[in-house]
Formats: structure tokens, C-alpha cells, sequence
């Protein structure tokens, strides 16, 4: 319930921010062109809160915190006196609209770039992109435990999600990622990750996993938390015992534990872990007994519990003075916005799958999440989030900013407005396509949401 409530919070909030900036921008260059702007609402339906300023507009807190608009006198939709004819939106020339319309994306666009900007003056805190173990794909590719990727075709890498990132694209363009790793001695090697291998219907979500990535970060250490009594590790180990490695094998993770301990059981007799306790290093015998695991399948098991669901330390960070972190958000601005339209582009052409497409609840769990994990994190949420606002609403799309562009530009090709019955034709199909994005954003959603 806490992390409902959660996210419907950082959702209203993220919401009601990106859209207030929205609005303002029409509404800051609309006054500046001599338009009168009737009401700025931050939502939609009946009014919260309203006042109204010397200029006569209201400004309002509606009930509904999905949007929001900012109304101006315009003839189209009412009767308008003629002594304010002049302050009319429609009367205005049809640069004066274009620059009014474009203002809302532009304004989310400045936005984000302002968040980057703070995120990188506080320091944005992650994890690098530091191999832990590597399989299939991967191994074979010669990616090893302790390489660090700083390259993907072409592409600098600083974290693991970059990475991550780079790997999918490569992998909807099917072709094979050309990458530069630093290894556990710092050389400098490149190898090249097949790919273009993987099976037609691979999962976009989770390309690094297929292709044999375990990151470093991931793996949680062997650390002894319970004891099972009247086990083979009863009276042997004890908790706060640190598993390094068992029968000569080396374990870096706790999941490398039970397939070791079933080689040794199949093996038959005793095997030797070796065991930091107390800063001391130990060999100890033990022997696994037969017994059943989790899924009622005979396992050969020694009786421990690790202790999980420790975040280990962030071991990247990206930080900048205040003058260095402008260029450097200009920079991240442009690579999300390259990576936002890419991925627009491989959705239409069919190369990326049509579930990349998320709805308010995927909106809502993310905000409560970067949320938690700090203020850096956070921004950095709210930034791509206007990015992607400013986005969509350029779309060529009737009812968004980018339809009335795309009806201007034909206004100036052709010396004239489109006349009403196209204007009115286009909204129905601009209402249509922004259905069936909505209704296919909540069913991905949705379907996030259904045990797999």
C-alpha cells in the first residue's frame, strides 16, 4: 500500500511540474504576442483552486492531474467582442501562432536540460559497467569477470545502463556490438558481442541477461546469514561466515553456492570450503546431504541462508562544476534524445517491439522508484520524462502542439487556413491515434504488472 500511494504521489508531482512548464511556455509567449489567455489550468476538470489576475485570466488547479491547458480568446470558439478582436489567437499572424504552439515542447525541452544540469552540479550516483561473470554469448565473445566496458560502437560508456542501452539498440538493428573493455590489469581490449545471433523473438527488455551479462553490482556475496540446524553446515559454519570457495572452485557470488555444492554432491565424499571468518581465512570439510530443494526436486544441499537484498556501493559518478555541467547537459540532453527518437523510429519500421511503449502506471512505479533512490536519480527522471513530453507533443499528430504546427506550415505553403471541415476532420483522427497509443500504453502496462 506504501508503495501505491507512493507512486500516485511522485506521479501528481512529477505530472503537475512538467506540466505547469508545459503551459507556461504557451502561455509566457502568448501574452508576449498580445494574446488574451482566458485560463491556465494544471489539470483537467472542475476546479481545486482558481484566481484570476489583473490581465483576467484564471489560473487553476483542476481534479483530474493528467494535463493540463491554457485557453485563449479565439473566434473559432466563441463570440468575441469586437474591441478585443485584436487580442484574439486566430487574429494573430501565423509566425506569432507557430512561435505560441512551439513554445509548450520548447519549454519542457529547456527544462530538461536545466534538471541535467542540476543533476550533474549534486552528482548523479550509479554503478559501472563492470562485468561480474560472464555466459554463453558473452563468455564466448572473451568478455571475463572484472572487465569494465568504456565502449560500444563508438559510443562512450560510464555505466551500465549506457551499456545496457547500447547493447539493445545494437541488438534491434541486429548487428554485432563492436566493444571496448578495460580488463581486471587495466589494458585495453576490444571484442565484438555476436549480437546479431540472438533469436528473432529475444526480449528487448533484458538483451545484456541474453546475451550472458551477470553485472558486477548484481552478484550479492556469499555471506553466511542462518544455519539450518542438524545440517551439514551445522557446527561447521557459522553466521557471518564469508563463502570464497568450495572444492577448490572459486564462488564470487552467493548463486554460484547451490550448483557447486550439488557438483560436490554428485562427486560423493567430503569437499573443502575455504571461509573468511572474522577477517581470518579457513579451510573447512564438509560433506552435502541429500534432501529436497525449493521446488521438491532432489537436491544435494549443506543447510545456509545468505543474506540478500543488500544494494552494494555505488562505484560510478558523474559530476561536474556549475559551468562544466552546462555542456555536459546539452550533451546527455542530445544522446537522449537521439536514443528517445531511435528507438520512435525502430517502433514504426518494426525492428523494436511495440511493448517499448508505457502508459501512467509504468510512469507512476518509476517516479516512486527514482524517488527513493535519491535526488540525482530523481531528476534524472523528471528530465527525460519532459524530454519525452516535448516529443510526443511535436508529433505530427492533430490535437497535439505538433498537428497545429503541421497545420500552420501548410497555412503558409498555401497562402491560406485549412478551412474548418479539414481542421475538424483532423481532430477526430488525432483523437483516434491518441486513443489507441493510450489504450495500448495502459494494456503494457498492465500486462508489466502480471506475474510471468
Amino acid at each position: 500500500m506504501g508503495d501505491f500511494l507512493g507512486s500516485v504521489w511522485w506521479m501528481i508531482v512529477s505530472l503537475g511540474l512538467l506540466v505547469t512548464f508545459h503551459e507556461f511556455g504557451h502561455y509566457w509567449v502568448a501574452r508576449r504576442c498580445g494574446v488574451k489567455v482566458l485560463r491556465f489550468s494544471v489539470g483537467f476538470g472542475k476546479p481545486l483552486w482558481s484566481r484570476r489576475n489583473r490581465n483576467g485570466t484564471e489560473f487553476a488547479i483542476a481534479a483530474i492531474p493528467l494535463g493540463g491547458y491554457v485557453k485563449m480568446l479565439d473566434e473559432r470558439e466563441a463570440e468575441v467582442p469586437a474591441g478585443e478582436r485584436a487580442v484574439a489567437f486566430n487574429n494573430k499572424s501565423v509566425w506569432q501562432r507557430i512561435a505560441i504552439v512551439a513554445a509548450g515542447p520548447a519549454a519542457n525541452l529547456l527544462l530538461c536540460i536545466a534538471l541535467l544540469w542540476a543533476m550533474f552540479v549534486i552528482g548523479k550516483q550509479d554503478y559501472s559497467a563492470t562485468i561480474g561473470r560472464s555466459t554463453g554469448m558473452a563468455q564466448q565473445a572473451g568478455f571475463a569477470a572484472g572487465d569494465r566496458i568504456v565502449e560500444v560502437d563508438g559510443r562512450a560508456v560510464d555505466t551500465w545502463a549506457e551499456a545496457s542501452m547500447a547493447f539493445t539498440t545494437a541488438a534491434m538493428d541486429r548487428q554485432d556490438a563492436r566493444t571496448k573493455v578495460r580488463d581486471a590489469l587495466d589494458n585495453e581490449r576490444t571484442r565484438v558481442l555476436p549480437l546479431s545471433q540472438l533469436p528473432a523473438d529475444f526480449d528487448e527488455r533484458n538483451v545484456p541477461v541474453q546475451a550472458g551479462f551477470i553485472w558486477q553490482f548484481w552478484l550479492q556475496p556469499a555471506l553466511v546469514e542462518s544455519i539450518v540446524a542438524d545440517s551439514a553446515a551445522s557446527g561447521v559454519l557459522q553466521p557471518g561466515d564469508l563463502i570464497l570457495a568450495i572444492d577448490g572452485q572459486r564462488v564470487e557470488s552467493a548463486d554460484q553456492v547451490a550448483p557447486l555444492v550439488q557438483q560436490l554432491g554428485e562427486r560423493g565424499g567430503a569437499g573443502m570450503l575455504d571461509i573468511e571468518r572474522a577477517g581470518e581465512r579457513l579451510a573447512l570439510e564438509l560433506m552435502p546431504i541429500a534432501g529436497q530443494g525449493q521446488d521438491g526436486k532432489p537436491r544435494w544441499l549443506i543447510g545456509v541462508g545468505f543474506v540478500t537484498g543488500q544494494a552494494p556501493a555505488y562505484d560510478a559518478r558523474q559530476q561536474y562544476g556549475v559551468l562544466a555541467a552546462i555542456p555536459a547537459a546539452l550533451r546527455e540532453t542530445g544522446k537522449l534524445a537521439s536514443d528517445s527518437l531511435g528507438m520512435m523510429r525502430r517502433m514504426l519500421t518494426g525492428h523494436a517491439s511495440v511493448k517499448n511503449i508505457s502508459g501512467p502506471i509504468t510512469i507512476a512505479r518509476v517516479a516512486n522508484a527514482s524517488a527513493e533512490r535519491g535526488v540525482d536519480w530523481f531528476l534524472y527522471f523528471l528530465a527525460l520524462l519532459s524530454l519525452s513530453l516535448c516529443i510526443i507533443n511535436l508529433l505530427p499528430i492533430p490535437i497535439l502542439d505538433g498537428g497545429h504546427l503541421l497545420y500552420y506550415l501548410i497555412e503558409l505553403v498555401k497562402g491560406s487556413p485549412l478551412s474548418e471541415r479539414a481542421i475538424a476532420a483532423g481532430q477526430y483522427i488525432g483523437l483516434a491515434l491518441l486513443a489507441g497509443l493510450m489504450g495500448l500504453a495502459f494494456y503494457n502496462d498492465i500486462l508489466s504488472l502480471v506475474p510471468r
